[in-house]
């Protein structure tokens, strides 16, 4: 059976990891995290507590994440090229807990850190990270 999106980019982050390029980058932890917030995004898109505007939003980072064509494509940078993904969700989810109850989005988070601080932690990187102008075009795209 073919693996999934989200098996797939589990697979390809694990194996990166595990190369001297994934354990040097000094961003690997944000990478670790494209497969949680992606599923975590699918969870809020189907939740009936989350509003319509936000689930506008979802998509839009959804879609982002599952197109190749993207600011940093993994297909010329491998997965450090997820990052401009996590960035994306991180905004939108972000944006999900400003306009719902947190409880909203916590309940569906199937990672390992406290998703707050976590999601607010890659907002305050994004730009460094990415470089202003990547982190204003991504977040022009879902505003």
């Amino acid at each position: 059976m073919k693996p999934d999106f989200y098996q797939k980019l589990r697979n390809d982050i694990r194996e990166w990891l595990q190369t001297k390029t994934g354990k040097s980058s000094k961003w690997s932890e944000y990478v670790l995290l494209a497969p949680d917030l992606f599923h975590l995004l699918a969870k809020l898109a189907l939740d009936k507590d989350v509003p319509a505007n936000e689930k506008a939003k979802i998509a839009g980072a959804l879609a982002y994440f599952i197109s190749p064509i993207d600011l940093i494509p993994e297909a010329l940078f491998g997965p450090i090229g997820y990052l401009d993904d996590v960035a994306l969700a991180a905004y939108v989810i972000n944006s999900v807990m400003k306009n719902c109850e947190h409880s909203i989005v916590t309940r569906h988070w199937a990672g390992e850190q406290d998703v707050l601080d976590l999601v607010q932690q890659i907002v305050d990187v994004a730009a460094d990270m990415l470089g202003n102008k990547i982190w204003d075009k991504l977040k022009k795209m879902v505003s």
